[in-house]
């Protein structure tokens, strides 16, 4: 049945919806500035500070992403970060530099996957964990590649150091969030576990939080003079 008011139907979107269009899509581009000239991924707090007053910055990111989604460079997510990265099925024309970072050993891999599944963890928790002691050289590697950071002191005997995993952990082996590091059907599919675990074997839910738990203590200038990584003064080591 034909409507009473058929102008109505006819009316195309309103000035104040074209206006919002505009706005973000403006904001994109704004957006999309800030990601491509920054060499680090850019935080979603530091876009809010710089895009329009008001602008969803979620929904900015998001729209912006799918732009992306069948181009050579995807916009991807890492955290609370976004940056530009080439296409996973891209990723074999790329030339590798022959000075690239040497892979890690064994011990390393062993060490970053204990940290990254079970964060907030001391060293001690780390050695009972694998079995065996661990080296300060294999924490000062995962530390300089900047894949885990210490996050505080556990409130125990000792007050010793936690550890956890850093946003450039996140950014390189292309998380957006610690829950999606592979679950245990994952690792069976991948053959990096084999078939005689126990049977009730489960792999750990990873912290989703940076902030500190109730038995950690934030970190000192005085812990990290005790740690070396800052001199009595207050000023970093070379």
């Amino acid at each position: 049945m034909p409507s009473e008011h058929p102008d109505q139907e006819m009316e195309g979107p309103s000035a104040d919806q074209q206006g919002d269009a505009v706005s973000l899509l403006e904001a994109e581009r704004i957006a999309e500035a800030l990601v491509f000239a920054s060499a680090e991924p850019v935080s979603e707090a530091f876009l809010a500070e710089r895009l329009p007053q008001g602008a969803p910055v979620a929904t900015v990111m998001q729209g912006l992403a799918e732009r992306y989604v069948a181009r050579g460079v995807n916009l991807v997510r890492s955290g609370d970060r976004w940056a530009f990265r080439t296409a996973p099925d891209l990723s074999f024309v790329i030339r590798k530099d022959d000075n690239e970072v040497r892979k890690l050993s064994r011990a390393a891999l062993e060490v970053l996957a204990i940290i990254a599944y079970h964060q907030p963890v001391t060293r001690a928790e780390i050695e009972e964990i694998r079995g065996v002691q661990t080296s300060r050289g294999t924490l000062d590697v995962l530390m300089e590649a900047g894949w885990i950071r210490f996050r505080g002191r556990r409130r125990s005997p000792g007050r010793p150091v936690t550890l956890g995993t850093t946003p450039d952990f996140l950014d390189h082996f292309g998380l957006e969030e610690l829950r999606d590091l592979p679950g245990l059907d994952e690792l069976k599919g991948a053959g990096l576990l084999s078939g005689r675990i126990p049977p009730n074997f489960q792999v750990p839910i990873p912290s989703m939080s940076d902030e500190l738990t109730e038995d950690e203590d934030p970190i000192t200038q005085l812990d990290l003079e005790e740690l070396g990584l800052l001199t009595p003064s207050g000023e970093e080591e070379e």
